[in-house]
């Protein structure tokens, strides 16, 4: 199995180098994130349903989160996914998350894959039931919609479109993530 870094390490990459520094109105609203997020309740693996597009999950099928409390109060994030297809190499990255400074929501993250670089990671909703979630960045460049299992109810998947097209993101550029059949 070879490993080779996934989402998260260019996400941080990018935000430590680029910014979030955009013009527009949709960009430049701030994000709002949900009220409150109870992290032993968010811990687990999550399929990602879909994604904006971002040549660093080129290839991606089968992608999955993994998140495990940490004796130290962080979590450990592991995000997978396969080549091509459910036979493909396992790309695997693994990372540590922890509250942002200040946000007494716990719906701010910060998740670092390697020193110095971080990125933001935000729970903008979630499923009182925490059978779905979607994650995004302040910038709105990135945006992940995560649910418990390899699908989802298709009103709920709409539902979740139209809430997030509210939330100032361009729903036209989300890519459904693709979880093939065992």
């Amino acid at each position: 199995m070879r490993v080779i870094p996934t989402a998260w390490v260019v996400i941080v990459i990018v935000s430590a180098l680029v910014g979030c520094g955009h013009v527009g109105t949709s960009k430049s609203m701030p994000l709002h994130t949900v009220a409150r997020v109870d992290l032993d309740r968010y811990l687990g693996t999550w399929y990602e349903i879909a994604r904006y597009p971002h040549r660093f999950q080129e290839g991606c099928v089968a992608s999955t989160a993994t998140y495990a409390r940490l004796a130290n109060g962080g979590i450990r994030v592991e995000n997978a996914c396969r080549d091509a297809n459910r036979d493909g190499a396992i790309r695997r990255a693994t990372g540590v998350a922890w509250v942002a400074s200040g946000d007494p929501s716990n719906a701010k993250l910060e998740v670092q894959f390697f020193w110095p670089f971080r990125g933001d990671y935000w729970i903008i909703e979630l499923d009182p039931d925490y059978r779905y979630a979607v994650v995004g960045h302040p910038s709105r460049e990135y945006l992940w919609i995560l649910c418990r299992t390899p699908s989802m109810d298709e009103v709920v998947y709409q539902e979740l479109l139209r809430r997030i097209a509210v939330h100032g993101y361009d729903v036209t550029r989300i890519q459904r993530a693709p979880h093939p059949p065992a």
